[in-house]
């Protein structure tokens, strides 16, 4: 049975150029370099860990081993995932770009329309993997656990019970995760802190001017409300904007901790367009997507969760 689809929109004139989509999600946990990307992972792959003790001992004469050595390992498999879309290419003869699928009766999906389907779906795809990296869930049909769900289960991770974040109180929220960094880990130089957007808003209307959490009344650079942000820092650790992560959350970490693995790269980024015709003469045309996703970390008492109460 074909994909319902919905025509709402109207002919005008032999062409009207640009199908407008939905405002989507960007996916910029892995755009934007927050996380580690693991390709070419086939079924799962054994990320080894080490551990010691103190390494350092008094001189002596004699070799002493100075430390033991603890080897331990986390495994990391992605899920097989796919998109299939069927549509009809019946609804298209009267509608848009109706003029170029043909005037024969065996017609094609219109080409610009065609193309828009392509980058709809693979951006939708990519709005879902940013969502599943922070907030997945395995038990849910199209997810895996994400990085919240791995940490909950957690005993090593280091958990910070929060609220609601709001602009009077984001500065002493934040400070709460700052200070719960361990001492080994603060100052590396790709530790973040990923933040919910709700939290982000938060914190930059702070910085807009509230005297009682020492902005001053007109915030940063005199600024007021009008802030123009770059590199946006919090007690010197970067503040990443997590799109995946829900409201409230937020989790400091080692961008060098937190793993995205996949098997060939592109395939969350190629959709095949079949024309049935030729296949089994209906007029219908298929979209198909598949590939693999998950995400994993090495070590869980190097990070921070903040979870709203």
């Amino acid at each position: 049975m074909a994909t319902t689809t919905n025509i709402t929109t109207t002919y005008a004139g032999e062409k009207a150029q640009g199908y407008i989509a939905a405002a989507l999600l960007s996916g910029n946990t892995i755009e934007n370099g927050g996380i580690t990307v693991k390709p070419n992972v086939k079924k799962s792959e054994v990320l080894k860990k080490i551990a010691t003790g103190d390494l350092v001992a008094d001189g002596s004469c004699d070799f002493t081993a100075t430390s033991s050595v603890t080897l331990t390992e986390r495994v990391i498999t992605p899920k097989e995932f796919q998109v299939n879309l069927e549509l009809c290419k019946t609804p298209f003869r009267a509608d848009w770009d109706a003029i170029s699928m043909g005037y024969s009766a065996f017609d094609t999906l219109p080409p610009d329309f065609q193309s828009f389907l392509v980058a709809h779906v693979a951006e939708k795809v990519a709005t879902k993997i940013e969502s599943n990296i922070w907030a997945g869930d395995d038990s849910v049909e199209g997810e895996f656990d994400g990085i919240v769900a791995l940490a909950t289960a957690d005993s090593d991770v280091i958990d910070v019970v929060g609220t609601t974040v709001t602009a009077a109180n984001v500065i002493d929220e934040l400070g709460k995760v700052v200070d719960a960094i361990p001492a080994a880990l603060y100052g590396s130089p790709d530790l973040k802190i990923y933040v919910a957007q709700n939290v982000y808003r938060a914190y930059v209307r702070a910085l807009g001017g509230f005297a009682s959490n020492g902005q001053g009344a007109n915030g940063v650079g005199g600024n007021g409300t009008n802030q123009s942000l770059g590199d946006v820092m919090f007690d010197g650790v970067p503040v990443f904007v997590a799109n995946g992560l829900a409201s409230n959350y937020i989790v400091a970490a080692e961008s060098s901790n937190l793993m995205f693995g996949t098997g060939l790269l592109n395939d969350a980024n190629e959709v095949k367009v079949l024309d049935m015709a030729d296949l089994d003469g209906s007029q219908n045309v298929r979209v198909i997507m598949r590939f693999t996703a998950t995400v994993q970390y090495a070590y869980g008492a190097e990070i921070v969760l903040y979870t709203p109460a």
